[in-house]
């Protein structure tokens, strides 16, 4: 008897727990969140992670990612680590106030791709009360900030900033060292293409080039 009733308090905590829990999610209040870090550091992974229990929480949720993103996927974002979730690709920001009507949750994957002008969508959808999860590269293989990811960290309500494992040393990684000769910024790639290095080791690699 003692065992039930013991029993029948933890299921009533764990329910309660559950349902607040679930609470949280769908009264969140429009807002903007960054995920940020260079590649191989979980970006997507969280993105993924964020929106989906947003859709367990009942929430109306759509993903935009840029068209030019087809490594894995025409029409998914897809983590480094496989896992997956139905995307709308597009090729201005503009296109999100389109299709983001009657939305609870907006997510973007690889939001470095896209124009200037996704700063102030993120902002109007915010406003409107739309929760959006912004997650992208702040920094391009040169170390440089890249595309709109710097001015959505000014404006976001929170900033989530993940970091890679640096290939050589095992610390923090701070930037993607590129691995093949090009100088073009936007150049897609894997692990053949690019790697996560920390500051000192990518001093260390671009002064190793410069001799070479």
């Amino acid at each position: 008897m003692q065992f039930l009733k013991r029993f029948y308090i933890f299921v009533r905590k764990n329910c309660a727990y559950m349902t607040n829990n679930l609470e949280g999610e769908v009264h969140r209040p429009g807002r903007i969140e960054v995920v940020c870090g260079s590649m191989f550091s979980g970006k997507t992974e969280e993105l993924i992670r964020r929106l989906k229990r947003a859709k367990f929480a009942r929430q109306r949720v759509e993903i935009f990612k840029p068209s030019i993103d087809t490594r894995y996927s025409d029409e998914e974002v897809v983590s480094h680590d496989q896992n997956a979730i139905l995307s709308t690709p597009i090729d201005s920001s503009s296109s999100i106030l389109l299709l983001a009507s009657d939305i609870d949750v907006v997510g973007i994957d690889e939001a470095q791709f896209l124009d200037e002008g996704l700063v102030q969508v993120c902002n109007e959808l915010a406003n409107r009360g739309i929760r959006v999860i912004v997650a992208g590269l702040d920094m391009d293989f040169r170390g440089v900030p890249f595309g709109p990811i710097p001015a959505l960290c000014a404006i976001a309500d929170e900033v989530t900033k993940v970091h890679a494992i640096c290939v050589k040393c095992g610390s923090l990684a701070y930037v993607s060292h590129r691995l093949v000769q090009s100088d073009k910024r936007v150049l897609l790639g894997e692990t053949q293409e690019y790697e996560p290095l920390c500051r000192e080791c990518y001093q260390k690699s671009l002064l190793a080039e410069k001799q070479e």
